[in-house]
């Protein structure tokens, strides 16, 4: 058990930019218990009206502003420090792998696809 964290792409953006159903989707990225990132994650989920009080198995839609915001936090060390049962802890090390995602992320929208992130734990 942990906290499983992964980035999908799909061909149709969905109507919705939180909690919307997916059935094709394309894997893009893995994180396993990175929870400042999913910290981070779950406050963009909010700000974008997501409601789920556990943050669990929900989709959470990435723009490139997003992505913008995203990756200026990381370069800043501001995640913010996120806790929850068998997460586990960020370290800083993930910094590269975060960079190698965003970098992805960026491309796959160029190329007209949609981002998301979910997670299960």
């Amino acid at each position: 058990m942990g906290l499983d964290m992964y980035a999908h792409y799909l061909h149709d953006a969905p109507s919705t930019p939180v909690d919307f159903t997916v059935e094709n989707y394309g894997e893009l990225h893995y994180w396993r218990k990175h929870p400042n990132l999913h910290g981070w994650m779950e406050c963009l989920y909010r700000e974008k009206g997501g409601r789920d009080s556990s943050f669990n198995c929900v989709n959470l839609l990435l723009t490139a502003e997003d992505l913008d915001r995203l990756e200026a936090d990381i370069r800043a060390g501001n995640l913010p420090a996120t806790i929850g049962f068998f997460f586990g802890v960020s370290d800083g090390s993930e910094t590269d792998d975060d960079l190698h995602f965003i970098a992805n992320a960026r491309e796959a929208i160029a190329d007209g696809l949609a981002v998301y992130y979910t997670s299960w734990w």
